[in-house]
């Protein structure tokens, strides 16, 4: 069942009410993958881009949400290089550029969890973008694999591979551990 901001968002105001519903979650997403410098920028192109689309989303294939992730993600597409470059300066330096810029976690915490943050950016940054994209809708936008298929594009069987094949690159990485116990705190 669509969410009352997805019923008519073909209108300003059903438009209006899906942007505030759904701005803030958007942005989380695009700052802990590009940065919180760009992901103004893509937050807005975002919205920008589904305000043009408005007319083509279908409530029928699915709820609104996966389908901004989906723009979102090809923008991120886009800008996977500079993803990648800030993973691996976090796993050389230990030095979360997202929490520097927001400064939301405590000290202790930050030096507790830095050796497996390196370690998991180092290990995010050698992913796909593909495999990429689907590990962190499900960690960090808690999709479901339905959700994350229509987000992409992609049918369930893809997003499982995918979620398959990257845990298992992370968990290597990681000496073995399980990457669904690490939550998104220890996220970069």
């Amino acid at each position: 069942m669509a969410r009352k901001s997805d019923d008519s968002i073909v209108d300003p105001e059903g438009f209006e009410r899906a942007f505030t519903a759904n701005f803030r979650t958007i942005h989380q997403f695009l700052s802990r993958r590009a940065g919180s410098a760009v992901a103004d920028d893509l937050t807005a192109e975002t919205f920008a881009i589904a305000f043009r689309r408005r007319r083509s989303f279908d409530p029928e294939r699915g709820a609104l949400l996966p389908w901004l992730y989906g723009i979102a993600a090809n923008l991120i597409g886009k800008h996977s290089r500079a993803e990648v470059r800030m993973l691996r300066a976090y796993a050389r330096t230990g030095a979360d550029p997202v929490l520097m810029e927001t400064q939301t976690d405590e000290a202790d915490g930050r030096l507790a969890s830095a050796a497996v943050r390196q370690d998991l950016a180092a290990a995010l940054a050698a992913l796909t973008n593909g495999d990429r994209d689907v590990l962190l809708m499900i960690a960090w936008a808690d999709l479901s694999y339905t959700e994350v298929a229509t987000a992409l594009g992609i049918p369930v069987g893809t997003v499982r591979s995918r979620l398959h094949r990257a845990r298992a690159r992370i968990r290597a990485a990681l000496g073995g551990d399980d990457p669904t116990s690490v939550r998104e705190e220890s996220l970069p």
